[in-house]
């Protein structure tokens, strides 16, 4: 998990994070994404749409992996061997989002599974609609 928080902190490329058979779990998709490269792709887009909303009167108290003042924080950390179960919560567009990343990792602390896990509904609607815009606006660069 100190990877993991490394590259929220900008330190490290999710390249020395992820396995290259990682496989990712979307809350909106029926399939797994398969491969370092399209789990980059999503974990990519979830790092920019997932800070939420700054003006949400985030304190910046060091609950923010990335040590500022984005709306994310991880709230609850659960760790055994080599799982982890990260409570996340957010604001996206005034939308109180409630999360877990489920994240596996193997023997070296590469994540070889990441997936995650929303409520309510309409967070999972305001996720998927950011998402969505975020997947198109990388992909077209």
């Amino acid at each position: 998990m100190d990877r993991w928080h490394a590259f929220l902190r900008g330190e490290v490329d999710l390249d020395d994070v992820l396995h290259e058979d990682c496989v990712f779990w979307s809350p909106v998709l029926f399939r797994p994404q398969e491969g370092r490269e399209l789990t980059k792709l999503y974990l990519t887009a979830a790092y920019q749409v997932f800070p939420g909303d700054k003006d949400d009167g985030a304190s910046g108290d060091g609950t923010d992996p990335a040590g500022g003042s984005s709306a994310f924080r991880y709230t609850r950390r659960i760790l055994d061997g080599n799982h982890a179960a990260l409570e996340f919560e957010t604001t996206m567009d005034g939308v109180a989002v409630n999360g877990v990343d489920l994240i596996t990792c193997d023997a070296d602390g590469l994540i070889v599974e990441f997936k995650v896990m929303l409520r309510p509904r309409r967070a999972v609607e305001k996720v998927q609609e950011q998402m969505a815009a975020m997947l198109e606006a990388l992909s077209d660069d």
